[in-house]
């Protein structure tokens, strides 16, 4: 059995921190086509009740045709984190309609991967 290096998670444990899996937007459109970006950006509740203004990113890449999340990528706490269990689910074959599937963990930053339901423009 070979190793796949194509949906290696990574994480920069720099500040903040960042996570991803998968290919960027620019290459997840060369390979699959048409893909649907879901993106979110806010405040986490524990720096909102910390008095912290530490701000969050986090992007779901899905190939259109086949509903499969191809990629994940955040900015902020815990990245490093979050994306590693997200890399099980994109190395899974996981679809969109999984992550929608599923409840999140509230209130936690990677319950919103599994909440984003409006795409981008």
């Amino acid at each position: 059995r070979t190793v796949s290096h194509s949906n290696v998670p990574s994480a920069v444990f720099t500040q903040p921190p960042i996570g991803s899996v998968g290919p960027g937007e620019k290459e997840a459109r060369a390979i699959h086509g048409d893909v649907t970006v879901y993106t979110s950006k806010f405040n986490a509740m524990k720096n909102n009740l910390s008095g912290r203004s530490e701000k969050t990113f986090m992007k779901l890449i899905v190939d259109t045709a086949s509903d499969k999340v191809v990629a994940a990528h955040m900015v902020g706490p815990d990245a490093g984190e979050i994306i590693q269990g997200i890399g099980v689910a994109v190395i899974a074959g996981a679809t969109k309609a999984d992550f929608d599937a599923t409840i999140g963990i509230h209130p936690t930053a990677a319950e919103e991967f599994v909440t984003m339901r409006t795409p981008r423009d």
